[in-house]
């Protein structure tokens, strides 16, 4: 981003975006945010309590502040360590700041205010000018505030993870200007705080499908008698089979929109070596068809009086676990044309 400031006779002199590192301490952006703490957080004011706390650890917690509601914040800044380690770091801090009790509190604001009288209940309640029914419970709760002028991809990921996961962090991006007559500006953003954190669309690689030998070959005996009798159908009937990873789906073909009938598992699956219907869930009839709900009710009894088939959640299975007669297969495979006429009869959902 570039940064122009228009002087009395309109002409752009432009401010110079500086690295901290340059021409300042990171200890002055700590003065900075110390002295304007109120820019930190996404949703309002902070009392800043504490700088440079001592953990139990012998770390160094940057500034130690407490919002309104009374929840500990722990504000970091990103110095030159990698991405992991200011989390690792952030988190450690959080952690040794949630074991304080209120006198240890009292402690610390006493000693960065200088002031052996401060307490720090009343020096809260002044500060954000609670209301006199307004009662505090002091750290109940931890925040985390990462601060740096460059917030990356891993910190603002990991940061929104944690978010989700229901510890509330905040990472804010702070860019430092200075133009030719030595006027300094600063800009900040919460980059990690207002959104969602959640990515748009997830990829990932699949595994190869299995062919139609494939399958055969790993089926039994029981199953290579059913299966072959269902692949027979499909060829048949010009039902389009899907291969999938482990099995296929048997489907109704509508100009190109194919909606399954079931699905066929083998014994190498978790759902063993099966038959399963398709009457609901995601892609069921019931979501892509027109198919009335009587219907499908009537072809849910139809299957189970078969006395093939068992209830698996809100769909049927057949097990093929046994040697299936002629006239079982014969029944399996009249109710799946029951299954695929009553699809083409309705049509899909308009």
């Amino acid at each position: 981003m570039r940064l122009f400031g228009i002087d009395n006779n309109g002409k752009f002199g432009e401010y110079v975006q500086t690295p901290f590192h340059l021409d300042h301490e990171e200890a002055m952006l700590e003065d900075w945010l110390e002295s304007n703490p109120d820019g930190i957080l996404e949703d309002g004011k902070l009392l800043i309590v504490g700088r440079q706390v001592v953990t139990n650890l012998g770390g160094f917690i940057d500034l130690l502040g407490i919002d309104r509601q009374g929840t500990l914040v722990v504000i970091e800044l990103k110095r030159n360590r990698t991405p992991r380690d200011t989390v690792a770091q952030a988190i450690e801090y959080a952690s040794f700041a949630a074991q304080l009790n209120t006198e240890q509190l009292d402690s610390v604001l006493r000693s960065y205010q200088k002031d052996d009288s401060l307490n720090l209940a009343q020096y809260h309640r002044a500060c954000f000018e609670l209301g006199i029914d307004e009662a505090v419970a002091f750290n109940k709760d931890q925040r985390i505030v990462i601060v740096g002028q460059r917030i990356t991809p891993e910190i603002r990921q990991t940061a929104s993870y944690l978010r989700f996961k229901g510890i509330t962090v905040t990472c804010v991006e702070f860019t430092y200007f200075q133009g030719d007559s030595g006027t300094r500006l600063l800009s900040q953003e919460i980059v990690v705080g207002k959104e969602s954190g959640r990515p748009p669309q997830v990829l990932s690689g699949s595994l190869p499908t299995v062919t139609e030998n494939e399958f055969l070959n790993s089926l039994d005996d029981s199953g290579k008698a059913v299966f072959s009798a269902i692949l027979a159908l499909a060829k048949e009937r010009a039902m389009p089979i899907h291969w999938g990873t482990k099995g296929f789906s048997l489907n109704v073909d509508f100009d190109g929109n194919h909606v399954a009938v079931c699905y066929g598992y083998p014994n190498g699956s978790v759902y063993r070596q099966s038959v399963y219907t398709t009457m609901a869930g995601q892609g069921s009839m019931t979501s892509k068809t027109a198919v009335p709900e009587d219907v499908i009710k009537t072809l849910r009894a139809k299957a189970m009086s078969t006395g093939l088939f068992r209830p698996a959640g809100r769909d049927l299975k057949c097990p093929v676990n046994r040697t299936f007669t002629e006239s079982e297969i014969s029944a399996l495979l009249t109710w799946l044309e029951d299954v695929a006429e009553a699809i083409r009869q309705y049509g899909l959902k308009q």
